[in-house]
Formats: structure tokens, sequence, C-alpha cells
């Protein structure tokens, strides 16, 4: 008695069922867009790690945000829509560096510059473990607005472009890429942010 052969699979027609149902997923599913400040990480604490050298008050902006969501900058309660212009008035300094209540300066080699004087400024942020979540991102932001608005001011008055105009360049053009690279060095942004603490610690 013949074996019956089995009857074959129309694979093309799978092949574009798939495909439809692909392209359907695709079409319909929404993307979560990844939002957040980037930020680089410090790396591992190592166990026999030197003490970091002391830091004199006048080169600190101190920034203390509660549980309650209430900005303390410098011992002074103020606006979270008041802290860019006050971070920014620290960053710039005194060009002197004669004022005592503004950060000292460091002979820095600068491209294109030369050895000038840069601002040893640091911006400590320190946060409560009940903030709010909300209101560390607006914290967050206008810490790093006030560097950008500061150094595009400074690009724009040292050499005539914006920071979008330099970064846009620099890949392009070596000079581009020292005129950022200077702008950044004398502006270094630099917050640092020490570990959240418990209301009455």
């Amino acid at each position: 008695m013949a074996r019956r052969a089995s009857p074959e699979i129309n694979a093309g027609s799978m092949a574009d069922i798939a495909f439809l149902l692909l392209i359907f997923f695709l079409v319909t599913t929404t993307m979560d867009v990844d939002t957040g400040l980037t930020r680089k990480l410090p790396p591992p604490i190592e166990e026999e790690m030197e003490k970091p050298p002391e830091v004199k008050e006048r080169n600190v902006f101190q920034v203390l945000v509660n549980a309650n969501n209430d900005l303390l900058v410098e011992g002074e309660p103020i606006l979270v829509t008041q802290l860019r212009e006050a971070a920014k008035e620290f960053i710039i300094g005194d060009p002197t560096f004669t004022d005592e209540s503004m950060p000292e300066g460091r002979p820095t080699d600068v491209p294109l510059l030369g050895r000038i004087m840069v601002s040893k400024q640091i911006v400590s942020l320190q946060n409560d473990r009940g903030t709010s979540y909300e209101m560390y991102i607006k914290v967050q932001n206008e810490l790093v607005g006030a560097y950008n608005d500061v150094r595009n001011e400074y690009a724009q008055r040292k050499f005539g472009k914006t920071m979008q105009e330099l970064e846009a360049g620099a890949e392009d053009s070596e000079l581009f890429d020292n005129q950022l690279d200077a702008v950044k060095k004398v502006y270094p942004q630099r917050i640092s942010e020490a570990e959240p603490k418990n209301v009455g610690e």
C-alpha cells in the first residue's frame, strides 16, 4: 500500500503574514523616550583611598534641598527660578579674584588663550531623602543650565560663536574643537552631589 505524501506548507504566505504583523506592531507600538540627566558617574571608591584635599568655603556654592522641597542657597532661602542667576554669578565670580566672597583662581593652560586664571568654583548639591524627584530634576536642570549659559556667553564674547555652533563644527574643524575645549577649561562644570540625608541628621 502506497504512503500518502504529506501536503507541503506554503511558507511564502506565512512569511507575508509575519512581515505584516511586524509592520503592524512597529506602527502601533509607542516607544518610551528616555528622560533624565546625562551624568558621568565617578569611578568606584577604592578601599584605601586618600583623603580628598580640603576645599575653601569661598570656592563652594552650597545648594541644599529639604524634604519639603525648599531650597537653601548659601544659607539663604530662594526660589528655584532664582537659582540659575545665583549660580551664574558664582560661576563667573570676580575676574580679578580679589573678592573674598567669590571663588579663588588658579593659573591654567587653556588652548588658544595661553596661561590664564581659572576659577576654583565648585557647586555642592545636597538633597534630603524626602526631596521629590521633580524638585531634584528642576534643581539639576537649573545648575546645568547656569553652566551652559555662562559657557555660551563666554564663547560668543571670545570667539563669536555659540556653544552649539562650536559643538557642531568640532568634528570637522580643529579650530572649533580647540575653541570648544578652551571654553570648557575656562568654565569647567563641577557639580558635586553629596549623599542625601534624613531630616534631623
